[in-house]
């Protein structure tokens, strides 16, 4: 039985992503609700999108590259 261990990586890899981000949303947002109140929550959470942005548009170029160089070696 053979096993794919790239994909098995990326899999991985991609649920700790997701664990982390709930972690610090849930959690970290959580904890700010608990001790600062309603409004402090949401302040602390367009914060955290607006600290996203970047990290998902550099996400976004790379996928786009990976796209484009993966169209070049088709041809």
């Amino acid at each position: 039985m053979s096993r794919d261990l790239r994909k098995y990586a990326r899999q991985t890899n991609f649920r700790l992503m997701i664990g982390a981000l709930a972690v610090l949303f849930i959690i970290g947002d959580g904890l700010i609700y608990i001790f600062y109140g309603g409004s402090a929550a949401v302040t602390g959470l367009l914060c955290l999108l607006a600290a996203m942005i970047p990290i998902v548009l550099t996400l976004l170029f790379l996928l786009l590259l990976d796209w484009i160089r993966k169209r070049a070696d088709r041809s």
